[in-house]
C-alpha cells in the first residue's frame, strides 16, 4: 500500500477550483520530462499536453486517455518513475482535492464518455468517467428510468463516486454509496481491479470485503475509477414541489424532524435561512417571503402523494408554517429547484468582487435544530456573511460564506468560524463533511473525527 501513498497522494477525480500558487515544481518535473515520450507512445501526441496553461492549472503534464487500457499503461509508467497521479473529472468539487501539490501527471478522463451496458429490466447501467449526471439522464430520457443522485453541479458520475457525493434527493434515494454496484479501478501500479468482480451487478452481496464502498469516497487516493455500475430508478408517476416559510429557524427545522419521524417518504426537503432566501429572490427575480424556508418535493402515485402532502401540511402548520406555495408543472418546479441549485451564485451576488467558501457539516437528525440555531448565532455574532442552505432531510447543511480574501481580519474570522462549526458537528456525533469530501481543507479535521488509529489503518492497509 506504500505505493498508493507515494503515487496517488491528495487527489480526487471530482474537482474544484485550482489555485496556481499551490503548484510546487520540484525535482519531479525533470522526471516528467523524461517520460513524456513514453506517454505519447500510449496516447499519441494529441493525448499528451505540456502547455504552460495546462501546467498552471493541472500539474506538470496532462494525459487524455481513451480507454482503461490506456489509463493502465500510463499508470504503469507513472508507477515506474514514482510520479504522482491526479485523476480529473469535470472540475466541480469544492475541497481542493486535485491540487497538484507535488506536481505530477493529471489524468483528464473526459474522453472516456460512453454509456455502457444499460440493463433496463435490471435497473442498472455502467458508465465511463467522462459521463456526467445530466448526460446520463439525457441518455435515459426515453426509457422511463433515471439516476436521481443530484449534487447540483453536472458532475462526473465516477467523480461523484470518488467523493461519495449526494445532494437534494439523498433523503429518499440515498447517496452515491448506496447507488454504486461495482467499480472498475486502475490501481497505482496499473493493475485493473473490479471491486465486485468483472461484469457483476447484483443488487446485494455478502461475498467478501465490500471493496466497492472502500473506493466510494476514497477521493482518488486508492486508484483511478474508469467505470461505475450504477443503480437506476423508475421515473415517478407524479412529482410536485412546494415552498413553506416559517417564523424562525427552530420552527422550520423542528418541522423537518417531525416530518421524517412521521415516516413521510419525502423526496427532497431543503432548508434556506432568511439570508439565503433573500439572496435567491434577488438573484432569480423571485418573491418568496424573507424568512426561514423549506423547499419540498414529493414523488409517487397521485394517491400516495395526497397522503404525504396532507401529513406534511399538518406538521408545518402546527409549527407556524405558511400555506404551501405549489409548483406542480415541470417548468415551475424547474424554476424552484434552479433557485436552490443557484444558491452559490446567489450568495456571491450579495457581495460582488468577493469570493465564496462552503462548509459541509452533517449531524444526526435529532441534533439538527440545535446546530443550525447555534451556527446562525455564531455568524451574526462574528459579522460573517454566510447564508445557510442544506439537504437537511439527512442532517447535512452548508454555510455559503462570502468574504473578501484581501481582508486579513475577515479571513481569520471565517477560518475560526469554520473550525468552530466543524468541531460543533463532531461534538454532536456528526462529521466535518457530509458530501464534499476531505480534499485539502479537511485533513486535520479528519484525524479529529476518526482518530489516529483509523488514519494509521487508512495509510497502512
Amino acid at each position: 500500500m506504500t505505493l498508493f501513498r507515494q503515487t496517488l497522494r491528495f487527489t480526487s477525480p471530482r474537482l474544484p477550483f485550482i489555485c496556481g500558487r499551490c503548484r510546487t515544481y520540484s525535482a519531479q518535473a525533470g522526471a516528467v520530462e523524461r517520460v513524456i515520450s513514453a506517454f505519447r507512445s500510449v496516447s499519441g501526441d494529441e493525448g499528451v499536453s505540456v502547455g504552460s496553461a495546462v501546467r498552471e492549472q493541472h500539474g506538470n503534464v496532462v494525459v487524455f486517455p481513451w480507454s482503461v487500457e490506456e489509463v493502465s499503461a500510463l499508470a504503469k509508467i507513472c508507477h515506474h518513475h514514482q510520479l504522482p497521479m491526479i485523476p480529473f473529472g469535470t472540475g466541480t468539487g469544492l475541497e481542493g482535492g486535485v491540487g497538484a501539490l507535488k506536481g505530477g501527471v493529471c489524468f483528464s478522463l473526459r474522453r472516456m464518455d460512453q454509456v455502457l451496458d444499460l440493463h433496463q429490466e435490471d435497473f442498472d447501467v455502467t458508465v465511463e468517467p467522462g459521463v456526467t449526471r445530466k448526460g446520463l439522464n439525457s441518455y435515459l430520457r426515453d426509457t422511463g428510468l433515471w439516476f436521481p443522485v443530484d449534487p447540483g453541479a453536472d458532475a462526473s458520475l465516477c467523480g461523484m463516486a470518488a467523493t461519495s457525493a449526494s445532494g437534494t434527493n439523498a433523503v429518499h434515494y440515498g447517496t452515491m454509496r448506496e447507488n454504486v454496484l461495482n467499480l472498475e479501478v486502475v490501481l497505482a501500479d496499473g493493475t485493473v481491479l473490479h471491486t465486485a468482480g468483472k461484469g457483476r451487478r447484483p443488487r446485494k452481496t455478502s461475498a467478501g470485503y465490500n471493496l466497492t464502498n472502500l473506493f466510494v469516497g476514497s477521493e482518488g487516493t486508492l486508484g483511478i475509477i474508469t467505470k461505475a455500475t450504477l443503480r437506476l430508478y423508475g421515473i415517478p408517476e407524479s412529482m410536485v414541489s412546494a415552498v413553506c416559510s416559517f417564523p424562525s429557524v427552530q420552527s422550520a427545522v423542528d418541522s423537518i424532524v417531525q416530518i421524517l419521524k412521521a415516516g413521510v417518504a419525502i423526496a427532497r426537503i431543503e432548508f434556506l435561512d432568511d439570508v439565503m432566501i433573500n439572496a435567491c429572490n434577488r438573484f432569480n427575480n423571485l418573491s418568496y417571503e424573507v424568512t426561514p424556508t423549506l423547499f419540498l418535493e414529493f414523488h409517487g402515485s397521485s394517491k400516495s402523494m395526497q397522503e404525504q402532502v396532507s401529513i406534511t401540511e399538518e406538521i408545518t402548520r402546527d409549527n407556524g408554517g405558511s400555506d404551501f406555495a405549489w409548483a406542480e408543472d415541470e417548468e415551475t418546479r424547474g424554476r424552484l429547484w434552479k433557485a436552490r441549485h443557484d444558491a452559490w451564485y446567489a450568495a456571491l451576488a450579495l457581495r460582488p468582487e468577493c469570493k465564496a467558501y462552503s462548509t459541509d457539516v452533517c449531524v444526526p437528525i435529532s441534533r439538527l435544530p440545535q446546530i443550525i440555531v447555534e451556527t446562525k448565532e455564531d455568524l451574526i455574532r462574528n459579522n460573517i456573511t454566510g447564508p445557510i442552505a442544506g439537504h437537511v432531510g439527512d442532517g447535512n447543511f452548508h454555510c455559503l460564506i462570502v468574504l473578501d480574501p484581501n481582508d486579513p481580519d475577515e479571513v481569520q474570522r471565517v477560518h475560526s468560524f469554520t473550525e468552530r462549526l466543524a468541531r460543533r458537528a463532531l461534538v454532536m456525533d456528526g462529521t466535518c463533511t457530509g458530501e464534499h469530501g476531505i480534499g485539502l481543507g479537511e485533513r486535520a479535521l479528519l484525524r479529529e473525527e476518526v482518530g489516529p488509529l483509523a488514519i494509521e489503518v487508512m495509510l497502512e492497509h
